[in-house]
């Protein structure tokens, strides 16, 4: 597998300058967390550089690229392209690249939408792009220091942002947000006193 600095010099001819940046400061987040959480610190660098890697691609190309690679979309999936980049990004990632790893494929196929039974080091990516240091929204330094003590807890306030501005915006929310979002809570309730 390539370096983290591989990867960036790969991912930058796809990404606007803007979406480099994050990435780069995903790739970051990823490392500190996972220095924190005991997961492999490189390679959670690698999959927060990847993780958006197919994000400025065209809707007709992300569908192109899907085409190729036997993905097949449900209902919801085909309403919310805002989703498709973690989908052709993972195809993107294993196809094109070559990568292998299941930690990295997995994590970029679930950074957007979570899902149930989230690994640790899915969970990891999923927080480290909702609190990378070029993000602002209100609330986002609360999420960074709870990141740093509890990824569930973390996890569930990124969730429920997700959940929230999509409810908003009357957009669909694909039925995987919701299992991620519910995970969370039990697993946070684990040891707790209902």
């Amino acid at each position: 597998m390539l370096t983290a600095k591989e990867y960036q010099d790969i991912i930058k001819p796809h990404l606007s300058e803007k979406r480099f940046i994050h990435s780069i400061e995903v790739s970051k987040m990823a490392k500190k967390l996972a220095k924190i959480y005991g997961v492999d610190s490189q390679k959670a660098e690698i999959a927060g550089i990847l993780h958006d890697i197919t994000k400025d691609t065209s809707k007709d190309e992300q569908l192109k690229l899907m085409d190729e690679f036997g993905i097949i979309l449900n209902d919801v999936e085909k309403i919310t392209p805002n989703l498709w980049h973690q989908i052709s990004g993972a195809a993107y990632c294993e196809k094109v690249l070559g990568i292998k790893d299941s930690d990295i494929i997995c994590s970029v196929r679930w950074h957007t939408s979570g899902k149930k039974d989230m690994t640790l080091f899915e969970k990891i990516i999923f927080v480290a792009d909702g609190i990378s240091a070029d993000r602002d929204y209100k609330g986002v330094d609360k999420i960074r220091i709870l990141a740093r003590k509890n990824l569930d807890k973390a996890l569930i306030e990124c969730l429920s942002f997700t959940i929230s501005g999509l409810a908003q915006a009357n957009k669909a929310i694909i039925s995987d947000t919701f299992d991620a979002y519910n995970d969370a809570i039990l697993n946070d309730m684990k040891g707790k006193t209902v």
